[in-house]
């Protein structure tokens, strides 16, 4: 059974990293295990960085896709946000052994605390799954406000091939429902991207801008 933990500041739950609080110790063996690191390493090359980006991850956890940018892009401004104190610790903790500079914020993905047209480039690295329909939604509609005209939107989650037993929030994932869905939310989509995991089957890549941009 997954764990839902509630925010002690807001009347809002959040889903840990690996769905329980006693494994987020465990979380970058399991990010190794599985295989993320090429995923983000060809989540960054889609997001064509350049220096002086101002770059968020909505659901960061420990930091990893950060880091990834940091490393390449030792120019580009990081921003991370989660609702995990627990795993935001990890994520400075690792900052500083790894001499990155990056703001980490506790908050939550519906409701950014950022100013309209603040960021370059947001990822979102398999954390859509953990949302409901009505998060889903409104976590869309504040990346689109807070993303510059010109801006990008980078999102993967986990690719569902068919409707099958499965937890609610991943029936969203169906075909190309995570595709419909931004577009919906005022954003021009890309052809999906496919990327099989070491373990846990494909992950699609969706790559957006904002409309009229």
């Amino acid at each position: 059974m997954t764990e839902r933990t509630s925010h002690p500041d807001a009347e809002r739950e959040y889903i840990p990293g690996l769905g329980k609080q006693f494994l987020m110790p465990f979380y970058d063996i399991v990010h190794n295990v599985f295989g993320l690191q090429p995923l983000h390493q060809e989540m960054i090359t889609l997001a064509g960085l350049r220096d002086g980006h101002r770059v968020l991850d909505v659901g960061c956890c420990t930091a990893n896709l950060l880091r990834t940018v940091g490393r390449r892009y030792p120019n580009v401004d990081l921003v991370g946000l989660d609702p995990d104190p627990k795993a935001l610790a990890r994520a400075r903790r690792k900052a500083r052994r790894a001499g990155l500079d990056m703001r980490l914020d506790r908050g939550f993905a519906q409701a950014l605390p950022y100013p309209d047209d603040s960021f370059d480039r947001v990822f979102s690295s398999l954390m859509l799954h953990h949302l409901d329909s009505a998060s889903k939604d409104a976590l869309l509609a504040e990346v689109r406000r807070v993303l510059r005209p010109d801006g990008l939107l980078v999102l993967a989650d986990a690719v569902v091939d068919g409707p099958g037993r499965m937890r609610e929030p991943l029936r969203d994932n169906v075909g190309d429902a995570v595709a419909r869905r931004i577009a919906a939310a005022g954003f021009t989509v890309e052809p999906t991207r496919t990327m099989p995991l070491r373990i846990g089957g494909t992950v699609g890549i969706e790559v957006a801008r904002p409309e009229n941009s």
